[in-house]
Formats: structure tokens, C-alpha cells, sequence
């Protein structure tokens, strides 16, 4: 039986599944029937969660005596959004000039089908590993993330799996195919502050708090000072404002709330808990400040709710990983890798807890872009890194 040794032909059928998140859109039928071929045994255990959509998840686990090493990534894509803006058909799969044309062909269809053909060509060459491999893929990376990596790795650890090590195939490169492996990422919190005023008439602010003085107050007290310069491995921990609102339409009547939502993604200096306290302190020290509410002397008045599930920062520091995986890069194009931990978050976040994780996939420009693209000749390239490292590792 023909093994799924091409990169190109895998991906091409992958991105011919419209698999928009949470659908499963055929993409997990897909992978059963390149992986089965190669011996592995298959779960596609379905997860739900209430005021969540249910979504289906593929476990593939090729057992052998020896190190156990997952491979995780999506097969769930972004929506294509104005289909005729695109230059091909988003599900066609279509080459031109030597790139192939596609939703997920970067994000992260391709780094799954440039590893499914390496562990083929490593099985055609020199038989199963001397290991156990699992592939660990979900469809819910581009949605909440509820029912999909966290919830699949709580049932395989149920089941009584255990890792040695991981990779997540996600798009880590931002120019050129080698640049770039992703070793840990900083954390992620959100939160939604509202401020409350009295609304009243513009004319007579006496009568009336204005709750975005307050919010400014506020606000201008998370952004300044910084909360850290940055560490040894991480960029320094940065707040962004992401919407402010009011919900008026009247110029003459100031608003009875102000509301904003913020997010901050955070290096080692914090824990989501200490990064948390310090946000209150900084707002309860803030609310006694007169300098847009002059003549006020009561304090301003407000709410501080924090959004689910924070993101916890994570360094991998496992030299086998780090070493097989910068020398496999190496090899192939000639350059030592850099080690990252710049970006947002990734699924990444959720394996840390189980084993050592690292990322390393294709060129990411064109990801979520219409017109998602991606060389061919980086699939080939891709796929020789991956398979030198299934060899080196296992070794």
C-alpha cells in the first residue's frame, strides 16, 4: 500500500476539506486514511461543553519500545471572508508559480502534512521508530480551545499515555523556512474594567460623574510605568487596550459608564495571579487621583472583571529536543535556528503541563490572509527537517 510520503499530495487533500472551525469538514477523515496505512491505531474522541460547539479531535498513537514523541496541531481554519477577493478558490488547493493556494495552507494544514510524510519516509527507509509516536489533533484551535487540545490530552493521560517530548506545528517562521524554533511563550491574561458615573446634562457637570475621566485616570495608570523591562528569554510584559465603550449616541449627555477591555501578555517576572494583584493595585491607588476629575473627592467607582482561562508563561529548557531539533534545522538549510519565545499563544500552552513542547512549521506571512499560500519548495524543505529529526531522536 502507498504510504504519504508526498508533502503536496497530503496537504493538497487536506485543504480540500473545508474544516472552517469547529467543523471537521472531512480534514480528520483525511489524516485516518494517510496514518493507518503506517500501523497507527485511531481515536476520534468527540468533546462538548455547554455554550460550546461540540468538536471532534483525532488521538493516532504508532507504539514501539522506546521514547514516546507527540506531534500536535489543527486541522481547523479560519474563515476565508470575501471568497472573491481571493486569486484561487480558499478550498482548491491550487499551484501557481510554485506555491500552493489555500485556507490553513500555513495555519496549520502544511506542518501537519510535511510531518505525516516524514514519518512515512522514515517508515519506507528504515521501518517504525524505535518508539512510540502520537499525533494529537484538534479542531478547536481557532475557536474557544474548550473542547479540542486540553481536553484530548486529559483523555489520553486517562488512558495512562505519556510523553517524552512534543512538537507543535505551527507556522514559527516569519521570512525563510529554518529561521526560527519557538521554545516557550509568554502569557496571556484579559480583562474587561468598567468605570461608573451619573449621567447628566454636558452643560452642568456638577450634576454628573463623567465616567470616561475616570477611565481615563484609570487606563493611565496600567500603562505607565511599565510593568517590567523584559527578562533573559522574554520581551518585556506589555498591556494593550483593545476597545473602549460607552454606549452613547448623544453629544449632549455624558454617559452613566465607561467600559474597557484590555489584554496583557506577560514574561517569567509574573504569574497570571501576581500580574492580577498588581493590576488592582495599581487601580485601587489610582482611584483617588483628581487629575481629570478636578473637585471630585470621592474615589472613582469601578468594576474589574477577568475574562476565563489566562495563559500561563512557559520555557522549555529540555536539551535533547532543543539540540536534535536545531541540528535536524541545520542540516538541511545550512543555518542554526533561533530559539523564540515571541508571538501569542498556541496549544503549546496546554502540552507544556504533560512533557516538554516545542514549535517549528513553515513560513507563517500569509497566515489568516486571503490568499494563504505556501512554496512548495518549502514543504520539501520542511519535510526533511522533520524527517531527520524522527531519525536523530529516536536514536
Amino acid at each position: 500500500m502507498k504510504l504519504p510520503t508526498d508533502p503536496a499530495e497530503n496537504l493538497a487533500t487536506l485543504i480540500r476539506c473545508p474544516s472552517v472551525t469547529p467543523a471537521e469538514g472531512g480534514a480528520l477523515t483525511a489524516l485516518e486514511a494517510m496514518l493507518r496505512p503506517m500501523g497507527f491505531t485511531i481515536d476520534r474522541p468527540l468533546f462538548r461543553e455547554e455554550g460550546t460547539p461540540d468538536v471532534e479531535n483525532l488521538y493516532a498513537r504508532l507504539s514501539g519500545n522506546g521514547p514516546h514523541l507527540m506531534f500536535a496541531g489543527h486541522t481547523d481554519v479560519v474563515p476565508v471572508g470575501d471568497e472573491s477577493a481571493w486569486t484561487h478558490p480558499p478550498f482548491s488547493a491550487a499551484i501557481s508559480d510554485g506555491q500552493m493556494y489555500g485556507r490553513g495552507a500555513v495555519d496549520m494544514k502544511g506542518g501537519i502534512a510535511c510531518f505525516i510524510a516524514a514519518l512515512a519516509r522514515h517508515v519506507e527507509k528504515s521501518g517504525k521508530p524505535k518508539g512510540s509516536v502520537s499525533l494529537v489533533i484538534t479542531g478547536d484551535e481557532e475557536g474557544p480551545s474548550i473542547n479540542g487540545t486540553i481536553k484530548l490530552l486529559e483523555w489520553a493521560a486517562g488512558r495512562g499515555e505519556n510523553w517524552d517530548a512534543a512538537i507543535v506545528g505551527e507556522p514559527t517562521n516569519p521570512d525563510t523556512l529554518g529561521e526560527m524554533i519557538k521554545i516557550g511563550r509568554r502569557g496571556s491574561i484579559s480583562g474587561i474594567l468598567t468605570v461608573n458615573g451619573v449621567q447628566g446634562h454636558a452643560a452642568y457637570p456638577h450634576l454628573a460623574d463623567n465616567p470616561v475621566r475616570g477611565m481615563l485616570t484609570l487606563l493611565d495608570a496600567l500603562l505607565v510605568p511599565p510593568f517590567d523591562n523584559g527578562t533573559k528569554d522574554f520581551q518585556p510584559t506589555n498591556l494593550e487596550v483593545t476597545t473602549v465603550d460607552v454606549g452613547n449616541p448623544a453629544v449632549n449627555v455624558t454617559p452613566a459608564r465607561a467600559s474597557a477591555a484590555f489584554n496583557i501578555r506577560f514574561n517569567d517576572t509574573w504569574t497570571a495571579e501576581s500580574l492580577q494583584a498588581e493590576v488592582h493595585n495599581r487601580l485601587d491607588r489610582a482611584a483617588s487621583r483628581t487629575k481629570y476629575r478636578a473637585g471630585r473627592k470621592e474615589p472613582i467607582s469601578f468594576d474589574l472583571v477577568w475574562r476565563d482561562r489566562p495563559s500561563h508563561v512557559f520555557l522549555t529548557r529540555d536539551d535533547k529536543l532543543l539540540e536534535t531539533l536545531s541540528k535536524s534545522v541545520e542540516a538541511v538549510v545550512g543555518k542554526r535556528p533561533a530559539l523564540s519565545t515571541s508571538g501569542g499563544t498556541s496549544d503549546a500552552r496546554f502540552i507544556k503541563d504533560y512533557c516538554p513542547v516545542v514549535e517549528f512549521g513553515l513560513v507563517g506571512k500569509t497566515m489568516h490572509m486571503v490568499d494563504e499560500r505556501v512554496d512548495l519548495a518549502d514543504l520539501e524543505t520542511l519535510t526533511q527537517i522533520y524527517q531527520r529529526f524522527l531519525s536523530d531522536w529516536f536514536e
